[in-house]
This record gives C-alpha cells, structure tokens and sequence, in this order.
C-alpha cells in the first residue's frame, strides 16, 4: 500500500461543514485492491486481539461490535485504517470518533478520512496506522507503546495548555471566532478590527506595567508593603557576604528564592540555620538572570491560590505538592508507582492530574528528608516529592471560593488594583483561608501575571470553576459582541474574482476598511500586499488577522477547500456565482455535482442570520438551498424564472435584470439600482456575465445594509481596467487595432467571452489561446473548438505552468479541437506568450481585434501596457 498524500481539515470543507479537523489521506491499495479483510488468513483474529477497545467501534451497522462485524465479513484496508488511526489516537488519550473512505476515482484509490485533535498526531496516525495494518497483514508481531507515546508528545508540544484553551473553548462557545497567532499560545479572539489577543492568561489588555511589577518581586513586595498587605519580613542581597546579616535580620526559618525566578526554581524552603541557607543561597543564584536574591520569613501553613479577574475573585486553590503517603511496607518508588495508577492522572495535560515523574530535583528531595526511592516510609508519614505546589509536577488542587474570608477577598480583589493586573493569581500561605490573614499570622508570598487556570478548571476535589468566562466578559463586555467583522464569501467556476472587486469596490465606497482575497492577490485597503492566486484559507486568514480591517471580500476557490479548508467558520454573506466543468479529474473530483458540492461548503457556512445568495439560472447552485441553514436570495438574467417568482411569493429578496435594468426586488416590489448598459463594467450592457456578477454583488450589498443609492454611486465608480480587474475584459485602443485582455480559461470561461466578443466589430479578431495542464482531455479540446468559432486567426501559446503535461500535448489538444470545428482554420503556434503577443500585435492588421486570454495577467499587461506606451509615442513594437 503507497501513501500518495495527506492534508489536513482546518475548517469547513468538502467532507464535513461541521468536523473542522480533519485528515484526509489519498491511499493507494496497491495489490490489496484485491484482498479484502475476509481472504488474509487469521487477519481478523489478529485486529481484535490487539485492538479489543474496538469493539465500540459502530461502523455502518450502528451497534457495538459493528466495525468487527463488517471485518469478518470483508472490508477494504482502507476502511480498516480509517478505523484503526482513530483508534490509536484514542490509546494515546486524543478520543475521536468521526471517519469515512471513499472511492478517489481511480481503482484500488481511496482518500481515507478521520478526525484529529492535534495535526501533528493526526498526519502521525495516518501513517502509523498503515504500519499497523500492514503488520497484521504480515502477521508480524507490532509494539504500538512507541507510536502511543510518541503521538502523546507530539500532542503536549503542539496543543493549547489549559489556560489558553479554557479561553478559547468559552470564546467558541459564544460564536466568537479565533486564531492561533504562534505555535505557542499567542491567539487571536474576534477578526480584524474587532480582534482582541491572549497569550495564555495575559490578555491585549493587560497592563505592562503591572506584568512588570509582578515579574519583579522586590517592587511588588514594596507596594504591598506600603499598602499594609501581609507580606513576610524579608530583604534582598546579591552578594554571599551579606546573607549573615539577612539572615539575622529575618530570623530563622527562612525561605531563599531568586527575584526574578518562575514555576519554583532555585527557591528553597524551611532553612533552619546557616549552612543550609548558604547551600539555598547559591542555588537560588543559578537560577537567579539579575543576581538579586529574596531572604525572608518562612510562613508556616498551606499554600493557597487566590485568582483575581478584572478585580473580581472568581476562584480560590488549595494546592499540595506532589506527595506519598507513607504505609509501613512499600518503597517511595513503589508509593509514586501506586499513585501514579489513579486514573485521572496522565501524561502532561491529558487529565486532570499530571503523572509524578522522578527526576533529579526529586531524589535530591528525598535526600534531604532522609530516604531514598527504596526506603520504606513509616505508615501515615507524608513524603514531598516536588518543592513546588504546581499541578504540572504532579501537585493538586483542592476548590476552597467558597470558605474564602470575606476580609481575604478584598485584600485580594485590592491587590489586583495595587499591582495594576485584570489577571491575576496571588499565592498565599496561611493556617486556614476562612480566616483574616491579620488573625492567622498568614502573609501574601508572590503576585503571577498570567496566572494558570488548570487548578481551577479541574480541581482534584471541590467544583470547578469556569474561570475563562470572567476573561471573555472582561474582553468581550457588550451582550452579544462576537469580535466579527462582516465577512462575504465568493465562489463559483466563473466570475468569482471580479464579483468579489466589485463587492470590496462597494463596501469601500461605503467607508469601510476593506481587506479582500482574489486570483490575483490580497489587497488591504486597496494595497497589494501578497501577489499570486491568494483564493485559499492562509491569504483569508491574513485578511481576517489584519488588525486594520473591519470588512472582509474573501474569494474562495475550490483548490483551497479540497486542500485545507475553509480559513474561517462562519459568514455573513455566502455568494455562488455558477458551477461549470473545470479543474475535474483534480483531488477525487471528477463530476460536475462533486464539484458542486464543493462550491456547496459556501452557503452551507453562512451565519443563521446572513444570506445564501445563489445563482437562480443555475440548477446545480440553486439546489445548494437545501442545504443552508441561513436566508437564501437569489439572481437572474430572467425575472420571469419561477424560481425568482416562487420567493418573490414568499415576500423574499432577489436581484434581476428586467427591461435593461439591474435591479432588486423585495418580495414583488422593484428598486431599480441603473441601467446595465450605464454600469462600465457591462460595455454598454453587451458583456451579459458581467451582468450576472454585478446582480450577486448588489444582492450581496443591499442585504448588508448598504443603500441603493450607495451601491449605484459603486457602480458608476467601477471601471473595467487593468487597476480595478486586472485580466477581466481590459480593453486596450491602440490607433488601428485593439486588444482585449481576459482570464478566460475553461469552456464556461470562452463562451461567455464568445457572447461578448460576437458583440463587438473588427475587420479580423485574432485569438491568443492556451491549454492548461490540470483540465480534463475534452476540456481543452472544447477550449479549441470554441476559440475556432470564436476568432477568425488563432495562435496557439503556451501557459508557463503546465501542471503535469508537456507543451507538445497540450497544443495538439489544442489543435484537435480546432480541427473539430473547422479544420481549415487559420492557426499558428508560438509557445511563448511574450513572442505570440508581440506577433499579434506587429501583424496586426487595421481595425482588427486581438483577444488574448491569459492566466499570468501581470505578465500580460505589462506587456500590453508597453505596445500601447509605444503606439501613443509612434515608436515601433519593441518587447
């Protein structure tokens, strides 16, 4: 069996609008096309003795056991691989449920489909669950605990930690949309202009000047100090000759600890006497950046962590560090492998408790305490493992908000004020948290910006606290607010990216900052900044990033969803300019109804609230009205097409051309928007597709919002050229000829430009053509065939990628199509488009039209804008 790729879901997509994360993997069979899971000897026997849990696997049967059952009676190695990637993910703590194989198209060829929590375990899974499969095929003997622990690590390197998934989770959880920044835990809640940032628990409106103070305990313990906080008498050194003098200063016991120093380094606890506070001092200087050290008073009690938000206590901890208990018979190893076994103690994050692991720091503990790890400790007595009461070296969290006194909130919650921190976690020792530090001889012992919730989250013992709803209020505070900004997405085979320009054109003119995606690049506020088919999820990303933008225009192409995905959830306008045949036999796309259901993820991701806006003329879009979740309006040349009428009946919103006019009706009653013929971007009401993009732009416009008045000023503005649609029907008048530049590329593409051309009045019109390597044979032979009945001259050039064929196959298809149509066609090759262009342009006889359709538009208008700079100066045509 041969992998021949994998990609990776990140959003909406052709195999799941809702499932985002997903792996689609397209495996070749090979040989085993022909063996099912019924004809390997003992294959059967062998999967369920090394994976009994799949017993829960359902499958098509739709009952435990289902999975082995349709095993037994012989499935594909595809179908068993789906089953057994998600069930390894499962062993290694990721539970994932979702699957399906499909046929690719091709014999033996299947893309293999489940779900991921991580991408970087689910690409793992992909192969590793090939391996597998491939083993028990064998019979050979597989140890999956290396790919379990492996996916494991893979999961605590790339995964949110708690903290910062308990935001995002709540942010989901209100319709807030987010993107991860880094591959650390820098994410963005909210989209462009409306965004809002976290890094773990420091939000975009932290102070940083109280991360600062919380970052350097001497200032902090000064201001506590100044504000009659409990704190312990301390002081601060930096040279060894000066501990003495500290020391006798604090008294004994003493806590010694860098100023600078984070999750527990370097601090050592319960000194009793000098030569044990020296020993602390010089571990506490390699742990120390500024060389300062803190010496003070060792506060006797628990350790307790009060969490303050936007400078309300919202949650409060008691934490104990790792521990055993001793029972009179087991060593300290055996103790920590006894309570390692408790279930909800795992790998890293993956449960509410993290495993204890043994490490230097431990035995050096263990040490100090007078044992070692085959000691055996007196029955009752309690051996500390970890100098810290963190959760994430095995400690645990005991749920104490509710007892916390009254007099200890309002300390706190001051605290939070004093410090200048919306987050907050202040760390306490004192004997009972019910009472007044005053009363307690507690103190405050350190203020954490950007305190981890974990503890909170999922205490070992108490309730749970939703400690990342107080964050989202704090950022999010209007009812409602999502941090969206309007998103309209377009899609279609044909007219996509100049609807999308004509949209962004509207929206700009409305006085918003736009940023949109097109074949041709991404453009913020009317600036190039990424050049290239930017129709994919990472160029709607970087528009939705952008912190300047407040309205989106993403074109959305049907490579970027077989891909990766869509590059955003949810939008408010979904627009579906027509399906035709192109690009099929491409990703296991080889139907026009496949390629449908493509353009489909579209409207299927509109916001219940927003508008599917489809092409009425179009049986396959309309039929996407089945399955939207939102408004539906549609578009027509024709106001007479039932459909139009039907929601016309309903009282719903469509847009028509009728009696010359582009215009919108809500329910029976028109608003005519202008002429089509005084739109410039119709040439006079004779390019009749262009037509059909401006209606779905105009729909698009007035449901959000924007006045006819408004969107006709948008239109008048609209001019066709190389700067407002660059390669969509430039027109170039040179003194005895013209050249019309356009990105027609596929059947659908020529014949509506055929339309337009057969319009137009030329003494000959000469065609520049090309055929495109990732089309289907009858494709590029429709291609030539239209071109013959098109232009009276062709000349054959060559596009500069050819996407999988040779130059020589894609002209004769070329040629052949030609030939079908008329054999005695006037045609000649030129492979490179500079060379075919300047050849048209120097033999370009009087009142003739030159029609060049390219898919490299810079290259192309570079070119022309040079011959017309040439023709206006009288100067001869130079390339």
């Amino acid at each position: 069996m041969k992998i021949r790729e994998i990609n990776a879901m990140r959003g909406p997509n052709y195999w799941s609008v809702r499932r985002h994360k997903l792996i689609v993997m397209v495996l070749d069979l090979e040989d085993m096309e022909e063996r099912p899971s019924n004809k390997v000897d003992g294959f059967y026997d062998r999967l369920k003795a090394m994976f009994p849990g799949m017993y829960e696997h359902r499958c098509s049967v739709g009952e435990p056991g289902g999975f082995f059952q349709r095993v037994e009676e012989g499935t594909w190695m595809g179908h068993i691989i789906e089953h057994i990637a998600l069930e390894i993910q499962t062993l290694a703590g990721m539970d994932v449920g979702f699957g399906r194989t499909r046929g690719y198209g091709e014999k033996g060829v299947y893309n293999v489909v489940f779900a991921y929590m991580e991408e970087s375990v689910g690409r793992y899974a992909a192969k590793a669950s090939v391996r597998i499969c491939e083993a028990l095929i064998a019979g050979e003997d597989y140890d999956m605990a290396d790919d379990i622990q492996k996916m494991r690590e893979l999961r605590e390197d790339d995964r949110l930690g708690p903290s910062t998934g308990s935001i995002v989770e709540e942010a989901e959880a209100r319709g807030i949309p987010w993107i991860r920044l880094n591959k650390y835990s820098l994410c963005q809640l909210g989209y462009g202009a409306n965004q809002k940032r976290i890094q773990a628990t420091v939000t975009s409106e932290t102070s940083s000047i109280g991360v600062e103070l919380a970052c350097d305990k001497e200032d902090t313990k000064f201001l506590l100090e100044q504000a009659e906080v409990e704190v312990p008498r301390g002081d601060i050194i930096r040279r060894e000759s000066s501990l003495e003098d500290a020391c006798d200063y604090v008294g004994f016991p003493l806590v010694i600890k860098p100023i600078d120093g984070n999750h527990g380094r370097g601090i050592t606890v319960n000194i009793q006497n000098y030569d044990e506070a020296l020993e602390a001092f010089r571990q506490a200087k390699e742990s120390s950046r500024s060389g300062a050290i803190i010496v003070e008073k060792f506060i006797v009690g628990e350790d307790y962590r009060l969490l303050v938000i936007n400078n309300k206590l919202v949650a409060a901890a008691k934490r104990t560090p790792a521990h055993v208990i001793g029972n009179g018979k087991s060593t300290v190893q055996e103790l920590i492998d006894e309570v390692n076994k408790d279930p909800r103690r795992g790998y890293g994050h993956e449960n509410v408790l993290t495993q204890i692991t043994v490490n230097e720091l431990t035995k050096t503990i263990i040490k100090d305490a007078g044992y070692t790890l085959e000691s055996i400790i007196p029955d009752g007595e309690r051996l500390i493992l970890k100098d810290t009461a963190n959760l994430s070296t095995g400690g645990t969290a005991e749920d104490v908000t509710d007892i916390v006194h009254p007099a200890n909130v309002s300390m706190a919650e001051r605290i939070s004020k004093i410090i200048d921190l919306d987050i907050c976690g202040i760390d306490i020792m004192t004997t009972d948290i019910s009472q007044p530090l005053s009363e307690t001889g507690g103190a405050v012992l350190e203020v954490n910006a950007g305190p981890g919730f974990r503890m909170h989250l999922a205490p070992t013992s108490g309730l749970p606290r939703n400690v990342a709803a107080p964050v989202i209020d704090k950022l999010f505070p209007q009812k409602g607010d999502t941090g969206r900004i309007p998103i309209i997405a377009i899609t279609g085979t044909n007219g996509k990216t100049t609807t999308s320009r004509l949209m962004a054109h509207i929206a700009k003119m409305k006085g918003y900052r736009v940023g949109y995606t097109t074949s041709d690049g991404v453009y913020i506020q009317n600036r190039l900044l990424m050049k290239g088919d930017c129709t994919g999820p990472a160029s709607a990303e970087f528009v939705l990033k952008d912190p300047t933008v407040n309205f989106a225009v993403l074109e959305c192409a049907r490579g970027g969803l077989l891909r990766a995905g869509l590059g955003f959830k949810k939008c408010d306008v979904g627009i579906v300019t027509n399906v035709a045949a192109d690009h099929l036999g491409l990703k296991g796309i080889h139907t026009i109804e496949q390629l449908a259901k493509v353009k489909g993820v579209i409207p299927e991701t509109v916001l219940p609230s927003g508008y599917a806006i489809l092409n009425a003329d179009d049986d396959l879009v309309y039929d996407m009205r089945r399955s939207v979740e939102c408004n539906v309006a549609l578009f027509s040349m024709d106001e007479n097409n039932p459909r139009i009428k039907a929601l016309q009946r309903l009282n719903g919103i469509t847009a028509v051309h009728e009696n010359g006019y582009v215009t919108i009706c809500r329910g029976v009653w028109k608003m005519r928007i202008m002429r089509a013929e005084n739109i410039p971007l119709t040439y006079g009401g004779k390019a009749t597709f262009m037509i059909q993009n401006v209606l779905a732009a105009v729909l698009a416009a007035h449901v959000q919002g924007i006045s006819i008045e408004d969107i006709k000023a948008a239109l008048e503005t609209f001019i066709p050229s190389a700067s407002q649609t660059p390669g969509r029907l430039n027109l170039f008048e040179f003194k005895d000829f013209t050249i019309l530049l356009d990105y027609a590329h596929n059947p659908a593409g020529m014949m509506a430009l055929k339309k337009f051309t057969d319009e137009l009045d030329a003494t000959v019109k000469v065609g520049i053509i090309a055929g495109v390597g990732d089309r289907r044979d009858e494709d590029t032979n429709q291609v030539g065939s239209i071109a013959a009945e098109m232009f009276d001259e062709i000349i054959i050039r060559q596009d500069k990628r050819l996407r999988g064929r040779t130059e020589e196959e894609l002209i004769k298809l070329l040629n052949d199509g030609i030939k079908m149509k008329d054999p005695n066609k006037k045609t000649t090759i030129i492979p490179s488009e500079r060379e075919a262009i300047t050849h048209a342009v120097k033999n370009a006889q009087k009142g003739s039209l030159i029609i060049l359709c390219s898919d490299v538009i810079p290259d192309a208008l570079e070119l022309v804008k040079k011959f017309k700079e040439q023709d206006l100066k009288g100067e001869p045509f130079l390339a």
